[in-house]
């Protein structure tokens, strides 16, 4: 099963919660997270059927990420809200572990925004928050 996390520095944990010395802090998305792909692609079609296709651009591969934090206290959640406000208009490292059939781990580090998240308050203390990542590339 793939994981995928960010991780705030213990300086942007303590810039969200107006706070000093606090530890760096690993957001792990709950299972049943998806990935979607697509692929950037110009195509000119012709008659009888026939087309010409070629990829538009250099990084022509769109994805987004289904993540959720779901029944995570309400400290982590603001804290994860936080962290995605202060993001606003830029790039993080969204990190995803994957297995392969062999059984061997790969990590790999993608650039991703946050245009929009919802939290959910499903009871006092407990809290849930839903977002899409979008996959970005830049250097």
């Amino acid at each position: 099963m793939a994981t995928f996390s960010f991780t705030m520095t213990s300086g942007e944990v303590d810039a969200v919660k107006g706070t000093s010395g606090a530890a760096a802090f690993e957001a792990v998305a709950d299972r049943g997270l998806s990935r979607q792909a697509q692929q950037r692609v110009l195509v000119a079609k012709f008659g009888d059927g026939y087309e010409q296709r070629v990829r538009d651009g250099v990084n022509t591969k769109i994805e987004n990420f289904n993540i959720s934090f779901n029944n995570r206290t309400s400290d982590e959640i603001n804290l994860i809200a936080g962290y995605l406000d202060s993001k606003s208009a830029l790039s993080f490292t969204l990190v995803i572990t994957d297995a392969f059939s062999s059984g061997s781990l790969t990590t790999s580090s993608i650039k991703v925004v946050c245009d929009t998240y919802q939290i959910q308050y499903g009871h006092t203390d407990y809290h849930s928050l839903t977002t899409t990542l979008r996959r970005v590339y830049e250097p």
